[in-house]
């Protein structure tokens, strides 16, 4: 049994991570399946910040790992668009059940590790930046979906 290196450790717990969010659930009678992000999704506002502070987690590591800044812009599309069709209610969720941005960035991570060097140094500012940039998309969005179910309900009570 080999041991495994830090870094391959690491790949398999964004892996895992990915494939709770995005695939854990097959459908029966279907080769589909959905993970707990369209799940999360029906619960409006928490629901799509706790499934984007994990993809964002995904993204800082893989940051973290040494992946260069146009793999990382590449992941964090990936995350943008999720939540942005996210933000809309049930049809969202329709989209994150096919879109599964998370499998997409750990596909990323792993073909481009074989060409980062594991010692590779990260620059710690850059790390920040992402930070706070994520930070602002996931919490925008919540902020986005809550407004977005608030005005439904006023409309459906008949509150102007």
């Amino acid at each position: 049994m080999s041991k495994l290196s830090p870094r391959q450790k690491k790949v398999t717990r964004l892996n895992r991570i990915s494939h709770v969010l995005d695939k854990a659930i097959p459908i029966p009678g279907t080769k589909w399946t959905i993970g707990l992000d369209p799940i999360l999704g029906l619960i409006p506002g928490g629901g799509d910040t706790i499934a984007g502070i994990l993809s964002a987690y995904i993204i800082i590591e893989s940051a973290r790992m040494g992946l260069n800044r146009k793999v990382i812009g590449q992941m964090v599309a990936n995350v943008l668009l999720d939540s942005l069709a996210g933000s809309v209610p049930v049809l969202g969720d329709v989209f994150d059940v096919t879109w599964k941005a998370n499998v997409r960035n750990i596909e990323l991570l792993e073909h481009h590790l074989n060409y980062t060097p594991e010692n590779k140094k990260v620059n710690r500012l850059f790390l920040i930046g992402l930070s706070i940039i994520l930070m602002i998309i996931v919490l925008g969005f919540t902020l986005l979906t809550l407004a977005l179910v608030t005005w439904l309900w006023a409309k459906i009570r008949g509150n102007n």
